[in-house]
């Protein structure tokens, strides 16, 4: 029964995606917005939204382990978004190039990931400091700076024009304009002047399908971790996190199977650098948010992230160009990651 829902929850936030990434672009061609900012801002935020429902609900439950729940999954997101995350688009772009369908390549707009990498790289250096640290004043300062960070971060993407290469012409026509059209003949061919709210509408009930997969896949994976005996801890770090960020990873697979590195890559890179802001200011301000000797485990995800983010792109930055097996780098880091996380004792992990 369990694994029956944990493939139906799968199903379900496979067709959200579907449908997400479909509405966002049409939301982004009628707005003239670039590729840049739909996919580091608008579908980003709109993936990352339902998973930092996760951690705040655990930190003001009210239960014992909430606050150690809260802290694992905010940890828990840059990391798997610096790991697996690239190892799944590593894993597609090989898969897809076979047969000559696309370049190994990664071809995508350069400033745009130079731009959410910096971001992310200073916005959690300040998340981690806030830990190490250990003092409220400097922890307010530094969620003023986290939150007026993000909000130019935004501004500059939607400053950023539109190159107009695409012009709509690669798009798939909007699916629910398509359903509403076998009922209603009467109905036009679908563009961007055909009508502004629907994509909305369509972006609505993806999230909508992706919350409720998530919710499913949670419940799913919480009974497989207590059937193993996974300490709250390890779940939260390791476990939720593969739940809440499934979004990002479908989303980018979609993309990145339609040659659209730019929207593919920045969607998980804007994930960074909006799990890096919002849901780690959730965390200064609600719980204790220190990092000690006894919070090894917690504070090495954070350590697992900044390195394979370096490994990954740092090459890239110099060069200008990505090759997809440079994504597989997450694989190890992760794979060591995990070993350490199920053989260190719950005690030595602890959040606090």
């Amino acid at each position: 029964m369990v694994w029956a829902l944990l493939a139906l929850s799968l199903m379900v936030i496979l067709a959200g995606a579907e449908l997400f990434t479909n509405g966002i672009e049409w939301i982004g061609e009628g707005f003239g917005l670039s590729e840049g900012a739909v996919g580091s801002v608008l579908a980003a935020v709109g993936t990352a939204l339902p998973e930092t429902l996760l951690p705040l609900i655990a930190i003001l439950s009210g239960k014992d382990s909430g606050e150690e729940i809260g802290t694992g999954a905010i940890l828990g997101a840059p990391f798997m978004l610096t790991t697996l995350a690239m190892v799944v688009i590593a894993v597609t772009v090989l898969i897809t190039s076979r047969g000559g369908r696309r370049s190994t390549d990664l071809s995508f707009d350069v400033p745009v990931l130079r731009q959410d990498l910096g971001y992310f790289l200073v916005m959690y250096t300040l998340a981690v400091v806030a830990g190490l640290l250990d003092s409220k004043p400097v922890d307010y300062l530094l969620v003023i700076v986290l939150l007026v960070g993000y909000v130019y971060y935004v501004r500059r993407h939607f400053q950023t024009p539109s190159s107009g290469e695409s012009d709509g012409v690669d798009i798939k026509p909007l699916y629910v304009w398509q359903g509403m059209r076998r009922f209603k003949r009467s109905l036009p061919v679908w563009d961007t002047n055909a009508s502004v709210p629907v994509p909305f509408v369509q972006v609505g009930i993806a999230l909508a399908l992706i919350i409720g997969g998530e919710e499913l896949f949670i419940h799913a994976v919480d009974d497989v971790a207590r059937s193993f005996d996974v300490s709250p801890l390890a779940f939260s770090l390791l476990v939720a996190p593969i739940a809440t960020e499934l979004p990002e990873k479908f989303n980018s697979v979609i993309w990145v199977r339609s040659g659209k590195d730019t929207l593919a890559m920045g969607n998980i890179s804007g994930a960074m650098v909006f799990q890096s802001c919002l849901p780690t200011v959730l965390g200064i301000l609600f719980t204790e948010w220190t990092f000690k000797a006894s919070s090894a485990l917690a504070f090495a995800s954070a350590g697992a992230a900044f390195l394979s983010t370096l490994l990954i792109f740092g090459l890239m930055l110099r060069r200008g160009r990505l090759h997809a097996a440079s994504l597989l780098i997450g694989g190890p880091i992760y794979a060591v990651y995990v070993l350490a996380a199920l053989l260190l004792p719950v005690g030595t992990a602890g959040a606090h």
